[in-house]
């Protein structure tokens, strides 16, 4: 379980194909090597990655995770290469400050962005979602992006807008974004309950 809170922001440096289904992914890292064991889940812009394999290498901490053939393709991880930039967060431990929402790192679709407008120090960015998504996306709502805990603005069908403050744009990859990209989506997880429960009455 996570929080949407980036702690680092690692770097891919290397992309392994393991098998026709299977491709392994290497990770640099700000991260102390002393916290990172096999079998740890680290959220790698929003998808919930297993770590296999950890080390040090000129100083800098790297961590190995496996993409399976589902990741591949419902995720962005299937379009990572060497060089691109990976918003990372660490699972929660009990105690630890709830600081964004819940977030389970099983992304639920891909979110494509329409726009985005730069507004002074902030920029506000609209997205489309698939639709079967869009009903669990709702003003002042949550929804992560890449990985991001963030408060929905604006909510008109399937698109959607967040504000994304200073502090968003330079400790994150979404101010790296452009019109066109796509993201990793994981819509709130009270809302997609509320919504089974309603479907249940």
């Amino acid at each position: 379980m996570f929080t949407g809170i980036v702690t680092d922001i690692g770097t891919v440096v290397a992309v392994t194909p393991r098998a026709d289904d299977l491709r392994r992914l290497t990770l640099s890292c700000g991260y102390d090597r002393s916290t990172i064991v096999d079998g740890a889940s680290i959220a790698c812009s929003g998808t919930c990655l297993t770590v296999v394999a950890a080390g040090v290498d000129g100083g800098r901490t790297w961590f190995a995770v496996d993409a399976a053939a589902e990741t591949l393709r419902l995720t962005t991880v299937g379009r990572w290469t060497v060089g691109t930039r990976v918003n990372l967060e660490r699972s929660l431990k009990i105690g630890d400050e709830l600081g964004g929402h819940l977030v389970t790192g099983h992304v639920d679709g891909l979110a494509d962005l329409l726009a985005r407008d730069d507004l002074g120090e902030m920029s506000k960015l609209t997205f489309r979602v698939p639709v079967r998504l869009a009903r669990f996306v709702a003003t002042k709502g949550s929804v992560t992006l890449a990985g991001v805990s963030l408060t929905v603005n604006e909510v008109a069908g399937d698109t959607f807008s967040v504000l994304l403050i200073p502090h968003t744009l330079q400790v994150t990859t979404l101010g790296d974004l452009a019109s066109g990209d796509q993201v990793n989506l994981e819509v709130d997880l009270m809302a997609r309950y509320a919504a089974r429960l309603a479907e249940a009455v």
